[in-house]
């Protein structure tokens, strides 16, 4: 039996808590989904997210507070994109060291938050402020949406189109770079692989013009990098996955090239993309596409969904399995 961090890591003890809760009858979005939703009548539900950012683990040193507090706001939009629904009302909880609730410090965070909220469409209207050992931001997100709108993750077939609204790989070079000043990287690639991690966006428009279309059987936030996610959905949905074009970014190819990484691996275990990764009958492609597309988007088709309860990578003509990796809080990085 699991009984440190380490063996545990952050989904087993989501797996523990969840075990130790009585869930609530008839829920409308399963417990483990990207949020979490509670009836309110007329066929329409309150969608309710949390997620909390600490520096420790999310903030690298190079990264501003406004641009951190930017961050908190984005991890939870991103994860109201994947469902397709418009984020209202936020919430704020604010642990500050001492040497941080400074006029300045406070007023920088401040102006990252309500940049970030205003940017997708929504507002911070309270919260609560506290004294903590590591700067703290834990968000509360609130918005409304119809029942049957919702993207969820349980809802991917076989034959279906799997697919990505982005490209992959640029966040875990980013990182490398930030952590790494020897890597070899031309000023234009550094700017653009640092603001991949420094200011990132989520997908909000593609996924409410998905939401609208209903094309979508399936679909989750690839936060957690784009391997975790199709594993994710996979469970969730009970199928698996055949990738047979891997979405990777010209940057990270170019990186990996000159500072002999392993390409595939940026690309897939990385996380902190922020895109959605979806499932579209293939009836229903063109709409969707189109409806992604009209909103200044893209819409990339990577693979398809299989029977078989795998995640397969088809690549120079050779199959191989995609192993079940992507960044998890309290276990030791790859």
């Amino acid at each position: 039996m699991a009984t440190s961090a380490d063996s545990l890591g952050e989904h087993g003890i989501i797996d523990l808590l969840r075990r130790h809760l009585v869930l609530m009858p008839n829920m409308v979005v399963p417990f483990g989904d990207d949020v979490s939703a509670v009836p309110i009548g007329n066929g329409e539900v309150a969608v309710l997210k949390t997620d909390m950012l600490v520096a420790k683990t999310d903030v690298p040193a190079k990264m501003s507070l406004c641009n951190a507090a930017r961050k908190a706001i984005v991890m939870n939009v991103s994860d109201f994109a994947s469902k397709g629904v418009q984020p209202i009302a936020v919430l704020v909880a604010l642990g500050l060291p001492k040497d941080l609730a400074t006029q300045r410090a406070v007023a920088e965070i401040a102006d990252g938050l309500n940049a970030a909220a205003r940017e997708y469409g929504a507002y911070v209207i309270g919260g609560d402020t506290g004294e903590t050992g590591d700067l703290t931001i834990s968000i509360f997100m609130y918005g409304q949406a119809k029942q049957n709108a919702l993207m969820l993750r349980n809802g991917a077939k076989s034959g279906d189109i799997l697919a990505v609204t982005g490209l992959f790989g640029k966040s875990a070079a980013g990182l490398r770079l930030l952590l790494d000043e020897n890597c070899v990287v031309s000023s234009e690639m550094r700017l653009a692989l640092e603001s991949a991690v420094l200011n990132p966006h989520a997908r909000l428009v593609e996924g409410l013009a998905l939401s609208k279309s209903g094309c979508v059987s399936a679909s989750i936030d690839s936060s957690d990098g784009l391997a975790w996610s199709l594993y994710e959905l996979m469970h969730m949905s009970g199928v698996g996955f055949t990738v047979e074009t891997l979405p990777v970014a010209v940057e990270a190819v170019a990186f990996a090239e000159q500072n002999g990484l392993n390409v595939e691996s940026l690309a897939l275990y990385g996380g902190e993309e922020y895109e959605l990764v979806l499932t579209v009958n293939p009836q229903k492609w063109e709409t969707a596409k189109a409806a992604v597309e009209a909103v200044g988007g893209n819409l990339i088709a990577i693979g398809k969904v299989t029977m078989e309860k795998q995640v397969i990578l088809l690549a120079n003509g050779k199959k191989r399995c995609i192993e079940p990796c992507g960044y998890e809080h309290f276990k030791a990085p790859l």
